[in-house]
């Protein structure tokens, strides 16, 4: 590559093509065009810098040992968020006092007052509920969807609150607590018991191939199930026991699945939110929970 800079004494060489003089400078044949920037950058550009200086002086901008330049303003976006949230917080406490003194029920027939237990509760929910049971309360296997009308420990708004406020099988005293047996890892059934009762447990809910298996497993079942799940399997939400005669399941409904659950007894777990949560948030759970449809 070569360059070369013409003698700046010379009167200025004007480009043939646009008739724009050159500055002189020329590289590998390509002459520069002296053309200088537009007047409205060069302007937007000063005024950028004054602005950029004023805002120093204005508002915070420079770090220092002890923290920041303050601004002649004054102004903290910290300070107006901790402001909003505290104007905020003021507005609510009306209704968290009424939701505090309320009773459910009462709540839930204030329409003004099921609106905020409804929206706090749906945010509280997102925070802490859906990473078991879905941002929709949709549920996975092993943990229950909570729109559908199939509710182990009862979907009435006390019985969910009383879910909420304690758990299922947590650290405390008052925590719902069922225990299944486990059949087949302590022996209690043989594995050829297991998958004749899984068969007629199966046809609680739906045609089966096999009615021998099934006869087979119906005895067993009235034998060993059936003092919690029901003569019919309707389950007993009393004692925690699904219901295994519709088509809901928590951990599948197939054969092997049912197999599993015969086998290990399953026993699933839910912590109690008492020491996360205080009783307004978890009062407004129950109420928004139950407002997804599936209680009663």
């Amino acid at each position: 590559m070569s360059y070369k800079t013409e003698n700046q004494d010379h009167a200025p060489e004007i480009d043939d093509v646009t008739g724009v003089e050159t500055t002189g400078h020329e590289w590998d044949g390509i002459k520069e065009l002296n053309k200088p920037l537009p007047a409205w950058w060069l302007y937007v550009f000063y005024v950028s810098i004054i602005w950029a200086f004023a805002y120093w002086v204005f508002y915070p901008a420079w770090p220092t040992l002890n923290g920041y330049t303050q601004g002649i303003l004054g102004f903290s976006q910290r300070q107006a968020v901790t402001e909003a949230v505290a104007a905020n917080r003021e507005g609510q406490s009306k209704f968290r006092e009424a939701i505090a003194k309320a009773e459910l029920t009462a709540i839930s027939k204030d329409p003004e007052l099921l609106r905020f237990a409804v929206a706090g509760g749906k945010a509280m929910f997102g925070e802490n509920c859906a990473g078991c049971h879905g941002r929709g309360a949709q549920g996975f296997e092993g943990y229950p969807n909570l729109n559908d009308d199939d509710w182990i420990w009862g979907g009435s708004l006390d019985a969910i609150h009383q879910t909420i406020l304690h758990g299922i099988r947590a650290n405390n005293d008052d925590t719902r607590d069922s225990a299944m047996p486990q059949f087949g890892i302590d022996e209690i059934l043989e594995p050829k018991q297991i998958d004749d009762t899984a068969v007629y447990v199966m046809s609680l809910s739906s045609t089966v191939d096999d009615a021998e298996a099934a006869a087979r497993g119906k005895e067993i079942y009235l034998e060993q199930c059936a003092a919690c799940h029901g003569d019919n399997g309707e389950g007993n939400i009393e004692l925690g026991a699904p219901n295994l005669a519709d088509s809901i399941w928590l951990y599948g409904g197939d054969k092997d699945d049912i197999k599993t659950s015969i086998h290990t007894g399953r026993g699933g777990m839910m912590p109690g939110w008492t020491e996360r949560l205080d009783l307004v948030t978890i009062k407004s759970l129950a109420v928004y929970v139950h407002s997804l449809g599936g209680g009663t």
